[in-house]
């Protein structure tokens, strides 16, 4: 080996090592300087698992507007709500005097198989999960050594199981990421801007069950987050709630992060989202998570991921029937626009409380996997075009992009699709996935390259939903 080859091997090394080593300080300055884990954006799909004491009851009226049937809320939009018949529901089939915590015994998840699980999601096409190790009701799906949960988590009421190890060990059996959702804020003790009396719950649960102001973000919130990263070691790290109310120096959300980047067992794999408090949704963070489709648009991009559920709720909601769940097709044009756009789509799956996943969920899960396995090379690694759509006929054209390679994603079956490339783009090979025959083509005025589509009987057809052409450039 010559001496300009080992200098260049020990200027490689020099750097990485110095990268590898970089300290990020507890200011968001340092912080966001810290790029993210390339997995993320390579994954494109994930599962999201809305799992808890929430799915005993597993209730709310269906009302129009996004938002409005998340029945996880049922502790603090439901039980107590005498005006959308929450308080009826709840007085009729449990009693007047059935508190919220009185469901915990009853979340028993007897059926739970954390191996079909796995196997599901990986089945689905998805490369991570995340689970609700705690929502905003504070129960907590792992054994947490936090005091205030003596009684209140999984491992000493109900399931009497790690949940959150179970899964995690099955799910990266399965060669799937895990993650975990936290919330930041409790209902029965964090203070809020959004309603009157300054809290989520009635004065009485508040007294009963609040931990003290002064102990909350010290003694549960940081100790539990530790506490999840050290023991389980998660690639994602799901927080909501902080963003309503609290401060970054009120949460100890940049304290938090320093250690995590520079300290924790996962410093060079974790991401983390942009909900961890007030001030930094759409501004700081690993990813930037919106749900439902409510991401902004912004002028300089950065990895973002839309959340949302098969049907109208992430927590499995019980009033919903047929046609309030998206359609498996539906499904596939979301993830395809999503990706399209630079972003991942996480799909939220809520387990019943005995431990099931709904069989209608498994039908969208698999259908969408079905469609991956065809079009699996245009979603994967793939990074957005400039342009992300162009209109064609009586539709819509995606574009994914990888090296040397564009991806045209269309919904509708047609003869011709014709896009824009630009005079320097020069095809080699234009194919359709999932499809051994030839695909004709030929350049138009103004840069246009009309594509057409063979004519295919239904047996023929490489897949259901959508099809991709791939456009190989070259010299």
């Amino acid at each position: 080996m010559n001496k300009k080859k080992i200098t260049l091997i020990l200027l490689i090394l020099t750097l990485f090592t110095s990268a590898s080593a970089k300290q990020y300080r507890d200011t968001w300055k340092s912080l966001d300087t810290r790029p993210i884990p390339k997995w993320f954006e390579n994954a494109k799909f994930g599962i999201f698992v809305h799992w808890g004491v929430y799915s005993v009851p597993a209730w709310r009226k269906l009302e129009p507007g996004r938002y409005a049937s998340y029945a996880e809320w049922y502790y603090a939009r439901v039980m107590y709500n005498k005006k959308n018949g929450g308080r009826q529901f709840h007085v009729k089939n449990y009693g007047a005097n059935f508190e919220y915590r009185d469901f915990a015994p009853m979340f028993r998840a007897e059926l739970f198989n954390p191996e079909f699980f796995a196997k599901l999601f990986k089945q689905s096409g998805a490369k991570y999960v995340v689970l609700t190790a705690k929502h905003h009701d504070g129960f907590c799906l792992w054994p947490t050594k936090c005091r205030y949960k003596k009684n209140w988590n999984a491992m000493d009421t109900g399931p009497k199981q790690d949940l959150v190890g179970e899964l995690t060990r099955a799910v990266k059996a399965a060669g799937l990421k895990m993650g975990f959702y936290y919330s930041i804020i409790e209902w029965e003790s964090t203070r809020t801007h959004r309603t009157p009396s300054g809290y989520f719950l009635p004065a009485d649960i508040i007294k009963k069950y609040k931990i003290p102001d002064n102990e909350y973000v010290n003694k549960v919130e940081i100790p539990q987050l530790k506490e999840l990263v050290v023991n389980y070691k998660p690639s994602l790290l799901f927080a909501d709630g902080g963003e309503w109310d609290g401060s970054a120096a009120h949460w100890k959300t940049k304290e938090f992060l320093a250690w995590l980047y520079n300290d924790s067992p996962v410093k060079d794999e974790i991401v983390v989202n942009d909900r961890f408090c007030k001030g930094m949704p759409g501004k700081h963070g690993d990813y930037f998570s919106s749900e439902y489709n409510d991401m902004k648009k912004s002028k300089k991009f950065h990895p973002w991921e839309e959340s949302r559920g098969i049907g109208g709720s992430y927590g499995f909601n019980r009033a919903e029937n047929l046609e309030n769940y998206s359609t498996s097709a539906q499904l596939v044009h979301e993830l395809i626009d999503i990706v399209s756009r630079g972003g991942n789509l996480l799909l939220n799956v809520g387990p019943t409380a005995d431990g099931r996943i709904p069989v209608i969920m498994q039908e969208r899960l698999t259908d969408i996997g079905a469609w991956l396995k065809v079009n699996g090379e245009a979603i994967y690694n793939s990074r957005r075009r400039s342009i992300t759509a162009e209109k064609t006929g009586n539709q819509k054209v995606y574009f994914t992009t990888q090296k040397g390679t564009l991806y045209c994603i269309f919904t509708k079956w047609c003869r011709h699709i014709v896009i824009h490339l630009t005079e320097t783009e020069k095809i080699s090979r234009i194919s359709l996935l999932g499809y051994s025959g030839k695909i004709n083509f030929k350049r138009l005025d103004g840069n246009c390259l009309d594509m057409e589509i063979p004519c295919l009987n239904i047996n023929e057809v490489p897949c259901r939903f959508a099809w991709t052409l791939k456009i190989k450039f070259g010299k």
